[in-house]
């Protein structure tokens, strides 16, 4: 029910992103989502791919330092209050939302949105008590490929 995401950090400076991004081009690994959060000195690339594992290898052997982090992707109802009752299950249930970022993708009036947590088995636990089931990478990759 995780999917994982890696993690660059890369200068703040023209180029830095092209780099990592035509690596993975080069090698055939198609971006499946992606988010950029920057500083005035550094940015902080944030991705998925199908394969994690050659990707990861790929990125360090090219000097990159690489972070491996498990995501939670939830489909959300894409109407208002959607994500807000997402939201709230979590709130209840104590578990802290670091950060989160859309996939391109909206099946059957739901969207899909990437999920960090602190606690991503408690999130999944949760979720799934309210009737909401994680999407598995099997599913996620199969979706954003069809």
């Amino acid at each position: 029910m995780k999917v994982k995401q890696l993690s660059l950090f890369l200068e703040n400076k023209p180029g830095a992103l092209s780099r990592p991004v035509k690596l993975l081009a080069k090698a055939k690994l198609n971006i499946l989502t992606l988010s950029i959060a920057d500083t005035q000195q550094f940015g902080i690339l944030r991705f998925v791919v199908r394969d994690w594992e050659k990707a990861k290898r790929l990125l360090e052997k090219d000097s990159f330092v690489v972070k491996v982090s498990d995501m939670v992707a939830i489909e959300v109802t894409d109407e208002p209050g959607g994500l807000a009752n997402i939201l709230v299950t979590l709130e209840k249930a104590r578990v802290n939302l670091e950060y989160m970022y859309g996939f391109t993708l909206r099946k059957e009036g739901k969207g899909v949105l990437a999920f960090r947590f602190d606690d991503p088995d408690g999130a999944i636990a949760a979720l799934q008590k309210k009737g909401v089931n994680p999407v598995s990478s099997v599913d996620l990759f199969k979706r954003l490929e069809s």
